[in-house]
C-alpha cells in the first residue's frame, strides 16, 4: 500500500467516524438548530479539515517522494498547501450556495424542523454526484491534457459574467428547469407529507415538496460544481486533493447554512470576490506553461492561496463596511436562544 492509498484510507475512516458523530450527537431528527449548535458543527468540520491539512503536512515528504518516483518533482509540502488552497476555494463557493438554498426552502415553504434532515440528504446526494463528476474530469484531463485550457477559458467566462451579474436576476426554484423536469414525469403534491418524501394519495404514490427540495439541492450543488471543480483543478491536479477538498467543503455546508443564513444577505460583494478568483485561476491555467518558466509549482500554489484569501476576506469585509442599497431584510432566526 503506497502513501496515497494510506491517506485515502485515513480520510475514509475519519470521515465515516465524523459523520456518525455528527449525525448521532450533533444533530437530532426534526429539531431546529440554533446558532450556537451551528457554530459548534461548523468548528467541528473546519477543525477536521485543518487536522487533515496537518496530517498531509506530516506525510508531505513521503507523498513528495512518491510523486517524484512517478516522474513529477514536487516539494515536500506542496500537497498540503494545495489542499488548503483548494479547501478555501470550495468553502468560499459554499457560502455563495447558501443564498440559493434559502430561496429553495422559502419557495417551497419547508418547515424549519425539517431543514437539517433535508440538507443532509441533499448534501449526501451532492457528494455522490461530485465524486462521479470529479472522476470523469480527472480521467478526461489525464487523457487529454489540453482540456485544462478549456476549463481555464470557461472559468474566465464564468468569472466575468459572475462579476457583472445583475442583482435582479434572482433564481426562482418554481420556474427552474429542474423542477419542471420533475413535474413532467413524477406525480408531485404541494405539501410536505408531515415530514415524508413520498405519500400515497388515491392509492398511488406521490412525491412531496421535501423530495423536490432534496433533488433541487443536489442538482443546484452540481451546477455550482461546474465552476468549483475546474477551479480546484487549476490549483492541483492530484485526485487526492480534488476529492478531499470538495468533500470536506460540501460536508460543512449544512452547518454553515444554519450559521450564516441570517447574515449571508449582507455579503453583497462576495460574488465579485469569487469572480475575481475564478478569473485569476482561469488565467493561471491558460498561462501555466509560461508561468512555470520563472515560478516553481509550490510558489504558484502559494500565490493562489494568497489571492483566494485576499479576495474572499476582502469582499466580505467590504460588504460589511459598505452596505449596498436593496439588500434583502435579514432572516430572523426564531430558534436562537
Amino acid at each position: 500500500m503506497n502513501e496515497h492509498q494510506i491517506v485515502y484510507l485515513v480520510f475514509g475512516v475519519v470521515l465515516s467516524v465524523a459523520l456518525l458523530f455528527d449525525l448521532g450527537l450533533l444533530s437530532k431528527k426534526n429539531k431546529s438548530i440554533t446558532i450556537r449548535q451551528a457554530l459548534n458543527q461548523t468548528l467541528f468540520w473546519v477543525g477536521l479539515a485543518v487536522a487533515f491539512f496537518v496530517f498531509l503536512w506530516i506525510e508531505g515528504p513521503a507523498l513528495a517522494l512518491e510523486s517524484s518516483v512517478d516522474g513529477q518533482e514536487i516539494s515536500r509540502h506542496q500537497l498540503p498547501i494545495e489542499f488548503l488552497s483548494a479547501y478555501l476555494m470550495e468553502w468560499s463557493l459554499s457560502i455563495d450556495n447558501i443564498f440559493v438554498f434559502i430561496l429553495i426552502f422559502n419557495s417551497f415553504g419547508v418547515k424549519e424542523a425539517y431543514y437539517s434532515r433535508v440538507l443532509l440528504l441533499g448534501i449526501l446526494m451532492a457528494i455522490i454526484f461530485r465524486v462521479i463528476f470529479i472522476t470523469l474530469g480527472v480521467a478526461l484531463v489525464a487523457k487529454f491534457s489540453w482540456v485544462l485550457y478549456i476549463f481555464g477559458a470557461f472559468l474566465i467566462y464564468t468569472g466575468y459574467h459572475m462579476f457583472k451579474a445583475n442583482d435582479d436576476e434572482q433564481f426562482d426554484p418554481q420556474t427552474s428547469k429542474i423542477y419542471k423536469f420533475l413535474k413532467s414525469f413524477l406525480p408531485l403534491v404541494n405539501h410536505d407529507g408531515g415530514g415524508k418524501y413520498m405519500v400515497r394519495e388515491n392509492g398511488k404514490p406521490a412525491y412531496t415538496t421535501l423530495f423536490v427540495v432534496v433533488v433541487l439541492l443536489a442538482a443546484i450543488d452540481l451546477v455550482f460544481a461546474l465552476d468549483s471543480i475546474p477551479a480546484v483543478m487549476g490549483i492541483s491536479k492530484d485526485p487526492l486533493i480534488i476529492y478531499t477538498s470538495n468533500i470536506f467543503a460540501v460536508l460543512g455546508l449544512r452547518s454553515l447554512f444554519f450559521l450564516l443564513r441570517g447574515a449571508v444577505t449582507k455579503f453583497d460583494y462576495l460574488q465579485q470576490g469569487i469572480a475575481i478568483v475564478l478569473v485569476f485561476i482561469g488565467v493561471k491555467m491558460l498561462g501555466e506553461h509560461y508561468l512555470s518558466m520563472w515560478m516553481s509549482k509550490t510558489s504558484q500554489v502559494a500565490l493562489s492561496l494568497g489571492v483566494i484569501v485576499l479576495c474572499i476576506s476582502g469582499s466580505i469585509l467590504y460588504s460589511i463596511v459598505l452596505e449596498k442599497r436593496g439588500t434583502p431584510k435579514d432572516y430572523v432566526d426564531d430558534s436562537v436562544k
